[in-house]
């Protein structure tokens, strides 16, 4: 049986890159020195496309692939995919959810604990020896007995709702729609309403051109100069100058960040400012599932070229 051919927008861990090589033909774009020229020299082989949420699949990259059938997205969002030309050429895209969804909700759990306690700074406060020099150190802020805000309570919102509500946090959430199975949460439709009531908002939202810098200056500012603003979502849904004038000027207390505009390469006022906890976009990455991505992928293109339902389809 031929193999199907596969543009690979991005690299992959050896345990994805083995079966895919074993199973499709696999073109690696993300090591051409012409990107250009080589998708004009392969592109028109192309069945499918293996990529990263965050590096997507373009326009360009789509129409320089004419035979292209599916799109095959690592990660739960698919922003960075044009679906416009997809649903223009029938192309079917799928992502994977719920298989990073625990893990993305404890790392934004983590990340409010760590940042509300004042841990990496205490940590360092012991390894500087200003523990033994200076004495105790200065007291922080406690998290149980506060609100939460959850921005969005799809799979992700919903698992981290769960958790904060067993440290005794009172749970708040904004939608579309109030959401039977949070019937012992407190809906609230409007943002900034929802973040005037929140100590800790988390945006837990998938990105869209509808929710593009839907945490906006009014939303930090509702939060207040006592609150901390939690991003594990897409850096696209938080207006990021307007969190870093609120942060600079205090008028928002703090931040816990897993994403960024432009990331890897973030603004340097972030490194400036000590009310930010910063994370390199891993809130998914552990072992067991980034292997359960990685098989969700292949798993979502092997069924697509033997004419089976996909298992996790967007489009």
């Amino acid at each position: 049986m031929t193999k199907p051919d596969i543009l690979q927008v991005g690299p992959y861990p050896d345990w994805d890159q083995v079966p895919l090589d074993e199973t499709f033909n696999m073109h690696k774009y993300f090591e051409a020195s012409d990107p250009a020229g080589f998708l004009n020299a392969v592109g028109a082989t192309v069945k499918g496309i293996a990529t990263r949420g965050e590096l997507g699949a373009n326009r360009a990259m789509i129409e320089a692939c004419p035979n292209l059938e599916v799109i095959s997205v690592y990660g739960v969002g698919f922003d960075a995919v044009d679906l416009q030309a997809c649903r223009e050429r029938g192309i079917r895209v799928t992502n994977t959810p719920d298989v990073l969804t625990n893990d993305v909700a404890d790392l934004g759990v983590a990340m409010m604990l760590v940042q509300s306690r004042g841990m990496i700074g205490a940590e360092a406060w012991v390894r500087d020896g200003s523990w033994q020099e200076k004495g105790l150190y200065p007291l922080q802020s406690r998290v149980w007995g506060k609100t939460a805000g959850v921005l969005g309570l799809g799979r992700i919102g919903f698992e981290v709702a769960k958790r904060l509500a067993g440290f005794d946090l009172k749970i708040a959430y904004s939608d579309v729609s109030a959401k039977d199975y949070a019937r012992d949460w407190s809906f609230v439709s409007d943002p900034v309403e929802l973040a005037r009531k929140s100590d800790f908002l988390f945006v837990t939202l998938a990105a869209s051109a509808e929710t593009r810098h839907i945490v906006n200056k009014d939303v930090i500012e509702a939060v207040g100069p006592q609150g901390m603003i939690i991003n594990i979502s897409r850096a696209s849904n938080i207006d990021e100058e307007a969190l870093l004038e609120a942060l600079e000027s205090n008028r928002l207390g703090s931040a816990a960040l897993d994403v960024f505009e432009g990331e890897p390469a973030l603004n340097p006022r972030f490194l400036e400012l000590n009310n930010v906890l910063l994370q390199p976009h891993h809130a998914s990455g552990t072992f067991e599932t980034r292997k359960a991505m990685g098989k969700l992928v292949r798993d979502n293109l092997k069924a697509h070229f033997a004419g089976q339902d996909l298992l996790t389809p967007v489009l």
